[in-house]
C-alpha cells in the first residue's frame, strides 16, 4: 500500500514541478491542446451517432416491446460511449505524446538536469524517436483494445459489470497511462518496450498511484491538457526512482536482483 501513496505523491511531485517552471508549463501545453481539439471533435461525433449503431447493431429487436427494447438500446448506447470515451482517455496520451515528441523529451531532459545526476539522450535523429513512439504506441494500442472489448462484454454481466469491471476498467486505464508517460524517460534510457513493461511490472502498485488518479483526472474535460506537463514532469521524477543504480551489499558488490534493460536499436 506504500507504493501506491508514493506513486500519487510522484503525480503531485510532477504538478509542483511545473508549477515552479512556468515557461515549461507553457512549453507543455501546446501538444495537449492540438491533441484535444481533434479528440473533442471525435466524442462528439460518437455521442451523436451511438444510438444509430446501437439501432443498426440490434435489428433483433426491432419487434420488441416496450420497455424491452429501449432499455436494450439505451444501455448498448452507453456502452458504447463508455468504449469510445475508455479508449479517448489511453491513446489520448499516446497521441499526445506522439505529436509532442521533441516538447516532452525537452521537458523531461530539463526535469533530470534540475533533480541532479546524469542526463540520459537517446542519440537518435528525431525521425527515428517518432517512429520507436508510433510503433510501441501502437502495441500498448493492440493490447488496450484487447482488454477494453474484454471488459465491454463483462460489463453486461449483471451487477460485476456495473461495480467490479469499471475498477478494473480504471486500473488498466491508469496502468497503461503510466507506461506511456514513462516512456519519454525510458526511452531516452534506451530502454525497449518489452523491458520498460518488465520494470513497471516489478513496482506495479507504485504505477497505479501514479496512474489511476491521473486516468480518473484526465475524465473531466480539457483537465488532460493542463495536466499533462506535469504528468510528464512526474513520470520523470518516478522513472528515476525505477531506474535508480542498485545499493552495493555489505561485501561491495553491486545488488544484481536490479531489472536489466536493452538499448533501443531496432
Amino acid at each position: 500500500m506504500r507504493d501506491l501513496g508514493a506513486g500519487f505523491r510522484y503525480l503531485i511531485k510532477g504538478q509542483r514541478w511545473v508549477g515552479r517552471h512556468g515557461r515549461w508549463f507553457g512549453f507543455g501545453l501546446i501538444p495537449g491542446l492540438i491533441t484535444l481539439v481533434v479528440y473533442a471533435g471525435a466524442l462528439i461525433g460518437l455521442g451523436y451517432g451511438a444510438d444509430d449503431l446501437a439501432a443498426w447493431a440490434t435489428p433483433f429487436a426491432d419487434d420488441w416491446s416496450s420497455p424491452w427494447l429501449g432499455l436494450l438500446r439505451t444501455t448498448l448506447t452507453v456502452l458504447v460511449f463508455a468504449l469510445g470515451l475508455f479508449l479517448a482517455v489511453i491513446t489520448f496520451t499516446a497521441v499526445t505524446l506522439l505529436v509532442g515528441q521533441p516538447f516532452y523529451e525537452s521537458l523531461s531532459e530539463e526535469v533530470d538536469r534540475t533533480e541532479g545526476g546524469e542526463v540520459p539522450e537517446s542519440g537518435l535523429p528525431l525521425w527515428r524517436e517518432l517512429w520507436i513512439s508510433a510503433r510501441d504506441s501502437m502495441r500498448i494500442l493492440v493490447r488496450v483494445t484487447l482488454y477494453a472489448v474484454l471488459l465491454f462484454a463483462l460489463g453486461f454481466i449483471p451487477v460485476v459489470g456495473q461495480t467490479v469491471v469499471p475498477v478494473i476498467g480504471f486500473c488498466v486505464t491508469g496502468y497503461f497511462l503510466a507506461e506511456e508517460l514513462t516512456a519519454v524517460a525510458l526511452q531516452r534510457r534506451g530502454m525497449v518496450l518489452a523491458d520498460r513493461l518488465v520494470l513497471l511490472r516489478g513496482r506495479r502498485m507504485l504505477i497505479l498511484g501514479f496512474g489511476v488518479p491521473l486516468g480518473l483526472a484526465f475524465l473531466v474535460p480539457f483537465v488532460a491538457v493542463f495536466l499533462m506537463p506535469g504528468a510528464v514532469a512526474g513520470a520523470t521524477l518516478l522513472t528515476r526512482d525505477l531506474v535508480a543504480p542498485p545499493a552495493d551489499d555489505e561485501d561491495g558488490d553491486e545488488d544484481v536482483s536490479a531489472p536489466p534493460y536493452r538499448v533501443t536499436t531496432d
